[in-house]
């Protein structure tokens, strides 16, 4: 496979899994908000495993370049890198609310 298709398949696995894991933390903090703590902390289990898939291909991608590929920085890369940003602090964020609906400290 060429360096373009791997980076945009790269990009498009960041994108589509760091996008599912924020909904699936949205989603546990829905619940939370309901009391249903059980559900959400299995919400935020299937946001962590969303979050490790993508995390896969950003490393791999790291790797990659550390070992001398050129990787193109492209907008759609950008775009990729600051979906996962935005995800990972988001599920961060969810999961102190979700501390603090459930009254601990």
């Amino acid at each position: 496979m060429e360096n373009n298709s791997t980076t945009e398949l790269a990009a498009m696995t960041l994108i589509a899994n760091s996008g599912d894991a924020r909904s699936l933390a949205f989603q546990a903090l829905e619940k939370a908000k309901l009391g249903k703590f059980s559900e959400a902390e299995n919400l935020l289990k299937e946001s962590d495993e969303k979050s490790k898939v993508a995390h896969k291909a950003q490393t791999e991608l790291l790797f990659s370049e550390a070992g001398g590929d050129n990787i193109n920085l492209t907008l759609l890369m950008v775009h990729a890198q600051d979906h996962l940003m935005t995800s990972m602090l988001a599920v961060e964020m969810i999961r102190e609310f979700i501390t603090l609906y459930q009254g601990k400290e």
